[in-house]
């Protein structure tokens, strides 16, 4: 198969970690042909077809910490979407304005025959932060809101919470005021600009000392192993990003009945691959537009998610 992923410039990969990069190498390894292309270079003109500036790329078998020479790139050439086998948009958030524009290009792309994971239209509506309004029954006390007062007798109610805006990632923006209210004033004001933007607020779950754990769901179907992301020293966040730990271990039965209600339903919408945030009991997040700990999973409990994944896409794009 011919494969364009849609992701952030190739150079800035971490390897070591790179979800993108795993799922790029086990194609590789089945003899797929590779393309990457990023968000800026869509374009799509009266008459013609959506079509992106791509690179055919070959990687060099080089990989891990600090290794930046791990794949070979042909010059920029411009093809139709439509002409690849699959397109994986795998861009990371945040979720602004261009990358709305993107979906919608890739959606006009599919129109034209293309295949494109995940779905532009899913993608668009599943917002990471605010998809799991639809699933209540799995949630801790949420509240989304621009109201400062709002705020205020929500952590009244709740008394100890995080506080979180919705475009963020890798843990960017959370902040978590206890029973004493400290600085919730200052902190609301960072986060809603005085009524202009929305944020969410939840009440804070003790649980995260185990970790935020990260459930991925390809094609309808958990990992059997999630990525426990534990904060370290004072920091409330467990993200990666944010200094966590990472640990592979099995779900439990919690995790499987959430990933069992959440899955099948988030496939059927064309979104072949998500990642569910969970901490103790708790659904915090859904992240769809690029999932990650593919390869610590694969580092520490062995199972291959990258192949795992693969083996849907392909199944995915020739049905």
């Amino acid at each position: 198969m011919k494969l364009l992923f849609v992701a952030d410039p190739l150079a800035g990969f971490k390897t070591h970690k790179d979800s993108t990069f795993a799922m790029m190498r086990e194609a590789a390894r089945r003899g797929h042909t590779l393309f990457a292309c990023e968000p800026a270079g869509l374009a799509w003109q009266r008459g013609g077809r959506v079509t992106a500036l791509t690179q055919a790329i070959a990687l060099t078998g080089r990989s891990g910490y600090g290794v930046h020479d791990w794949y070979t790139a042909s010059a920029e050439a411009r093809h139709a979407l439509a002409d690849f086998d699959a397109v994986v948009m795998r861009k990371d958030p945040p979720f602004d304005s261009e990358y709305f524009y993107a979906t919608h290009l890739l959606e006009r792309a599919e129109a034209e025959g293309a295949r494109v994971f995940n779905s532009p239209r899913a993608l668009r509506d599943h917002p990471e932060k605010l998809a799991i309004l639809e699933f209540p029954e799995f949630i801790a006390p949420t509240l989304v809101t621009r109201s400062a007062d709002d705020v205020r007798a929500f952590h009244a109610e709740q008394r100890d919470i995080i506080l979180k805006p919705l475009d963020g990632m890798g843990g960017m923006g959370i902040f978590r005021v206890k029973d004493d209210g400290l600085n919730l004033g200052s902190i609301i004001e960072t986060l809603n600009r005085d009524g202009a933007q929305t944020l969410m607020v939840q009440r804070y779950l003790p649980e995260i000392v185990s970790g935020d754990k990260r459930v991925l769901v390809i094609g309808g179907e958990p990992v059997p192993f999630s990525l426990a992301r534990i904060p370290q020293g004072t920091e409330v966040r467990g993200n990666l990003a944010a200094g966590g730990k990472g640990v592979a271990q099995p779900l439990t039965e919690r995790d499987r009945e959430i990933a069992a209600a959440i899955g099948p339903k988030l496939a059927a919408r064309g979104l072949l691959l998500i990642g569910l945030d969970v901490i103790g009991t708790h659904l915090t997040e859904i992240n769809v537009t690029s999932p990650t700990c593919f390869q610590e999973i694969n580092d520490q409990a062995g199972y291959d998610v990258a192949r795992r994944f693969i083996d849907a896409l392909e199944a995915a794009a020739a049905s």
